[in-house]
């Protein structure tokens, strides 16, 4: 593939993928129910010849879109993400990242018949969270990357980026119950249920003095009940546990289960303590594998900032999960000029602008090239999955 032929198939596919995202901008949809934008991918990559499955890996809105060369080789996943934010729409720039993955891989499957083996598109609801969220996680767990290579997506940003770490995450329930009684006629004979949630509270803040500096723990209160004549039955709070990696969180769950048990047995209630969704491992980035992405990126004229320039990660993600079992990246890929922060009104903006827009493009191409560079070299695979299993060794050996 030269970079002149990746240009030409690029100026004649991308206002379509351009008006694609534009359409899934408009009609934003939370977390497994992109029912719009699932539909809209994954029959534009059947139209390019993909064969399309719907609803796999138990989410409604998943699809496993695949094609493959008579001749036998590596597979290749461009993963998609489409789901928006409640009540700020694609303000992480999800429409920008579907249509990218999906042009990527229209773009790798022309030269698939060259280099033999199989590109496929993941498209991979719910990575905000939240009800049966983070379903990279179920694709793993269901086997989807048990015969995958390699794995890539970019994500919109402020700038250029490459892959970075993660924290792991836990994302829990809290619910307590209590016995409802009249506050002031008869409050000896209640249970109350907020008090039990307060109690969590409380000693969370305790525990955040005896845990490492990668560890963060927020919640909110969902429910504290309904009247304050009426002692509480039940109350229930959400959680977010994160650490730098899975053992770290592990026993950061049972750590925090005690807490819970605690105040049930300081207040009397009932309680109920779980994963809400599925649970989020740390990203272990293969820098062999982003470094031919950067030569990509440089290809096309543009270039990463200095390390001492670049924004750094914080936040967790489900990429974390396929990079456990398969070499992974998720560069950055820029769609503003300025610094503007993800989940705002100002990012959902630049999600539709022309340089947003444009990014698609230049996303594609660089993820397409990035892979066929290493479908072409053998012992470049090889090297980037000996650095992964290395590396995934070693996160664990030095918690």
């Amino acid at each position: 593939m030269s970079k002149e032929s990746m240009e030409e198939l690029v100026s004649k596919k991308l206002p379509y993928y351009q008006k694609l995202a534009l359409e899934i901008h408009s009609k934003p949809e939370v977390s497994n129910y992109e029912f719009f934008a699932s539909k809209t991918l994954a029959e534009q990559l059947e139209k390019e010849g993909f064969q399309v499955k719907l609803g796999v890996a138990g989410h409604r809105t998943g699809f496993d879109a695949r094609f493959r060369s008579p001749k036998s080789g590596p597979v290749v996943v461009f993963f998609a993400e489409y789901d928006a934010l409640p009540g700020i729409g694609h303000a992480c720039g999800h429409n920008l990242f579907g249509t990218t993955s999906a042009l990527a891989g229209v773009l790798l499957k022309e030269w698939i018949d060259e280099t033999g083996g199989e590109v496929r598109v993941y498209g991979t609801p719910g990575e905000e969270g939240g009800e049966n969220g983070s379903a990279k996680a179920s694709f793993v767990r269901e086997g989807f990357f048990r015969d995958v290579d390699i794995a890539l997506g970019a994500h919109p940003g402020c700038q250029h980026g490459l892959t970075t770490p993660s924290l792991a995450n836990d994302p829990v329930d809290v619910e307590f119950f209590g016995k409802a009684a009249h506050a002031a006629a008869a409050p000896e004979k209640g249970i109350n249920a907020l008090d039990a949630v307060l109690q969590v509270y409380s000693a969370t803040n305790a525990l955040r003095q005896h845990v490492t500096d990668d560890v963060r723990i927020h919640g909110v209160i969902t429910n504290g009940g309904t009247a304050a004549n009426v002692v509480p039955d039940y109350a229930s709070a959400r959680f977010y546990l994160r650490a730098k990696s899975k053992p770290v969180v592990k026993d950061l769950y049972a750590r925090f289960e005690n807490i819970v048990k605690g105040a049930a047995l300081q207040t009397g209630a009932d309680y109920k303590f779980g994963l809400f969704q599925n649970s989020v491992d740390n990203v272990v980035p293969t820098p062999l594998f982003d470094a031919v992405y950067e030569r990509n990126l440089n290809r096309y004229g543009e270039s990463v900032p200095d390390a001492a320039d670049r924004e750094t990660g914080g936040g967790s993600t489900d990429v974390g999960n396929v990079s456990q079992v398969v070499p992974t990246i998720q560069p950055h890929i820029k769609i503003a000029d300025h610094y503007i922060a993800g989940h705002s009104i100002a990012f959902r903006e630049a999600a539709k602008s022309d340089l947003g827009l444009s990014a698609i493009g230049l996303g594609a191409k660089v993820l397409a090239h990035t892979a066929l560079d290493i479908l072409r070299d053998p012992e470049l695979l090889r090297e980037i999955k000996i650095q992964h299993r290395a590396n995934v060794k070693a996160q664990n050996i030095q918690v």
